[in-house]
């Protein structure tokens, strides 16, 4: 396999890790209330960290590799 093959699936496994743990803050939070604001906190946040850490270095490798 070749090095962009493990780099695009370790980023594969990066995201639905960020989001398994957002699903699990998400439920924490909503443990016995019904309060939107702790939970929209923790979305947005899942969603900003899946942006930077995932989306940006993977459309970095995307546009390397069409400049190849």
């Amino acid at each position: 396999m070749g090095k962009k093959v493990l780099t695009v699936g370790a980023i594969i496994i990066a995201s639905a890790i960020i989001w398994g743990l957002v699903i699990l803050g998400t439920s924490y939070a909503l443990k016995g209330t019904e309060c939107y604001g702790k939970i929209q906190n923790i979305l947005v946040g899942g969603v900003m960290a899946h942006f930077i850490l995932i989306w940006a270095p993977l459309s970095l490798l995307i546009r390397k590799k069409d400049k190849e």
